[in-house]
């Protein structure tokens, strides 16, 4: 069988309460690692996901608030994961604020800025944020994976997706910019764009879900709401999150040791 190296490894992975996120978790934890879970709005989700991958011990998970629009959250969340264990080893960075797509009616040139410079700095300036605080205790420990996930949509594009498309390729450059400086420190950066995936379905809540560390929140706790989906042809699965985390855990793994600064597109069947 082959060794992924990711026993007693430590893990952080943002977005943990979305299908990919969670599939994400699940399969790291399976390995042996213990694994932080980033969540935004579904506490309770988070929680019931940390009790269930804990443990017999109870401390292999734990759920930690994680904000994409505020700038010193990254910051924060990657100290907790750092003092809790006391290092970070695995970042699989899946968080993304899941904007409406445009008006496919509404020609390019006429769409407003303030409607499309969420769509790309949402999904691409949290995870510029995030790998910088990361990083850098990966580098002083002479080891680590980096894994950005792309927001899910269809891998030709799309008429109405082109500012979803500019912040896929603006995580692909930075995987492909920082490879070089960080690869002589021992650490691997890569992104995995997957195609469309399945409607996201959170799971049920444990009667009794662990207390993760306490942090303001910086606003309302609300539910997350679901982009569109761009249409699939009827010969084309749908990707499964366990297929993109199984491209994870393998991308974040001590069995990868040359794959850098690469960007995975997992489209399904053509």
């Amino acid at each position: 069988m082959l060794d992924l190296g990711l026993e007693g490894r430590t893990v952080l992975v943002t977005g943990a309460t979305g299908a990919i996120g969670r599939a994400a978790a699940r399969a790291f934890a399976g390995q042996g690692a213990r694994v932080a879970l980033a969540f935004r709005y579904q506490r309770e989700a988070a929680e019931a996901l940390a009790c269930e991958l804990s443990g017999p011990d109870g401390g292999r998970a734990f759920a930690v608030p994680y904000a994409l629009d505020d700038a010193a959250s990254p910051r924060w969340v990657v100290a907790a994961v750092e003092e809790h264990w006391g290092g970070l080893d695995v970042l699989v960075a899946a968080a993304r604020r899941r904007g409406a797509r445009r008006d496919p009616h509404t020609r390019f040139e006429d769409v407003p800025e303030e409607h499309w410079r969420p769509l790309v700095a949402d999904g691409f300036v949290p995870a510029v944020r995030t790998v910088q605080w990361a990083v850098a205790g990966m580098r002083k420990r002479g080891w680590g994976r980096i894994a950005l996930v792309a927001s899910a949509q269809a891998p030709d594009g799309a008429a109405d997706g082109e500012f979803h498309a500019v912040a896929r390729a603006g995580l692909h450059g930075l995987v492909r910019g920082l490879a070089g400086e960080v690869g002589g420190d021992g650490v691997l950066i890569n992104a995995v764009c997957p195609g469309p995936t399945p409607p996201d379905r959170p799971p049920t809540p444990p009667d009794r879900p662990p207390t993760p560390p306490e942090r303001p929140s910086t606003s309302p706790e609300r539910p997350s709401t679901s982009p569109e989906r761009p249409s699939t042809p009827p010969d084309r699965p749908l990707a499964a999150p366990e297929d993109i985390a199984r491209a994870l855990l393998f991308l974040c793994s001590a069995a990868n040791g040359t794959i850098t600064g690469e960007a995975l597109t997992l489209a399904g069947c053509r």
